[in-house]
């Protein structure tokens, strides 16, 4: 193997909770309130959507279309003339002739109304208006491994803005930092308390590698979807998540049914504004049980079938172990770029406090 190559799970495509604009002839991270599913391509208007991203939404407007239904409206009354006691036929006959033509004319005025509103809203309405889509919120997906260090790999990481290079990469007690003499390994202090850490240049930087649990995505069943997060909040709940569920599942993690919800919350530091962070839990209304039950057969099948889920994750392991860092190079651009702007470029769908930069950031 190439040292210093680091071997990581295969990556298929993308998902985020953010995005880069273009602002002032500069590209520039936003926040997003929602799941978008991309592939690994670009164009000049950013990501390309993954066909995931669009199945998951149609599936997801058919399901509330179920639960909402459609509106069925009161019927009206019917005339008195159907309702009231039998009529002589040329009286019968006059008063409904006589409501036609009321009716024709008010048909008449209010489709004379209704044009002069339509040509306003038009004359109005900007060029290039867009209909709104269903809000992707929860995506159903299943992790690689048992072992929840290997699904999320997190770490304190520097950048230099410059080259895109990682200068140093640590874990709050030891770190690898690139010197003058190589790589060499020192204390770590955290971001708080380095030197090197200024001007929010070194953040927690974390990677959850999931595949994602659909008819329509198993061609592959070792490739996945990569979530890259600077936010302190999605790290710690994804990483309590998963030791949680591989405690009480007896190890099982890899073989549960899962899903990653986009949760909500606000704090002082937020200014009561909405922080979008990632959770993860068993699926939307499958019990626990249920759950761990589905996860006892599978690891069955797969042992009768030969799948060795050990020798895959220290397989996983060794891979790890081989490099500095997970990105090369053209992806470690990207990412300065869309986790890493200097203080003074950040962006975001509302307006923000410096202070909570750190907390927010992509959930």
């Amino acid at each position: 193997m190439i040292k210093g190559l680091m071997m990581t799970p295969p990556v298929v495509g993308r998902i985020s909770i953010g995005r880069v604009v273009e602002r002032n002839g500069k590209r520039l991270p936003e926040k997003d309130d929602e799941f978008t599913i991309t592939t690994q391509v670009q164009s000049r208007n950013g990501w390309m959507l993954h066909p995931m991203d669009g199945i998951l939404r149609r599936e997801l407007e058919d399901r509330q279309l179920m639960v909402n239904g459609v509106e069925v409206k009161e019927l009206p009354h019917l005339p008195e003339e159907f309702s009231a006691p039998a009529q002589a036929p040329a009286t019968l006959r006059s008063k409904l002739a006589k409501r036609a033509t009321d009716a024709k004319k008010t048909q008449t005025v209010e489709s004379s109304n209704s044009e002069d509103a339509l040509a306003s809203v038009h004359e109005h309405a900007p060029s290039n208006t867009t209909s709104a889509r269903t809000k992707l919120r929860s995506i159903p997906v299943r992790v690689l491994f048992n072992d929840p260090a290997l699904n999320l790999r997190a770490n304190y990481t520097l950048f230099d803005r410059a080259t895109a290079r990682p200068i140093c990469v640590g874990d709050g007690q030891t770190c690898k930092r690139m010197t003058a003499k190589g790589i060499e390994s020192m204390p770590c202090e955290g971001p708080d308390l380095c030197a090197l850490a200024i001007d929010g240049g070194c953040k927690p930087f974390g990677r959850f590698h999931v595949r994602i649990d659909h008819p329509e995505c198993q061609a592959d069943a070792l490739s996945t979807f990569v979530l890259r997060t600077t936010g302190i909040n999605s790290m710690r709940t994804l990483l309590t998540r998963m030791q949680y569920l591989q405690a009480v599942s007896g190890g099982l993690l890899a073989y549960l049914p899962l899903e990653i919800r986009l949760r909500a919350k606000s704090t002082t530091m937020s200014r009561r504004t909405p922080i979008y962070y990632v959770d993860l839990g068993v699926r939307d209304g499958m019990a626990l049980d249920v759950a761990i039950g589905q996860a006892i057969d599978a690891a069955a099948h797969d042992c009768k079938t030969g799948h060795d889920q050990g020798a895959l994750e220290q397989a996983a392991r060794t891979g790890y172990a081989l490099g500095l860092f997970e990105e090369l190079s053209a992806e470690a651009a990207e990412i300065v770029q869309e986790f890493y702007p200097s203080s003074n470029e950040h962006v975001t769908a509302d307006v923000q406090p410096r202070m909570r930069q750190r907390e927010v950031s992509h959930g």
